[in-house]
């Protein structure tokens, strides 16, 4: 039988529902990424009134980035080898988990839909992965 997953994510977590046999079951990851993280470094200025602190915007981004990435792999592992995918969410974080999943190479051709989706709770999520499969 064919293992069909469904996802919701957003960029805190991830909830995956896995149905195989008819029998589904949950798993919900955390991504622990803070978008305003504080790095330390940076230097003080020269006016006495001025910013005592400036990090780079650009070293915020990057790191922030590099949490991104370790959360979608993380989640692309949890996926394993499904036969299907299915993800839905809020926002930008469904997009990002379609190009990282279409980057690994045994896992691209496998997702047969992308679709936007508010704040659900676990058996939402389990009911609309269900419904869809269904069809």
């Amino acid at each position: 039988m064919k293992r069909k997953v469904g996802l919701w994510i957003d960029h805190k977590k991830a909830t995956i529902v896995a149905i195989k046999n008819d029998e589904a079951t949950i798993k919900v990851i955390a991504s622990n990424v803070e978008r305003r993280v504080r790095l330390s470094g940076g230097s003080r200025t020269a006016t006495a009134y001025g910013p005592q602190d400036v990090a780079s915007e650009r070293k915020r981004d990057e790191k922030y980035k590099h949490h991104l990435g370790a959360y979608y792999n993380e989640v692309i592992q949890a996926i394993g080898d499904a036969d299907a995918i299915l993800i839905f969410g809020p926002g930008e974080a469904k997009g990002e988990l379609k190009k990282a999943i279409e980057e690994t190479k045994h896992l691209q051709s496998r997702i047969v839909g992308v679709g936007s989706a508010d704040k659900m709770t676990r058996r939402q999520i389990a009911a609309k992965v269900r419904d869809h499969f269904a069809k």
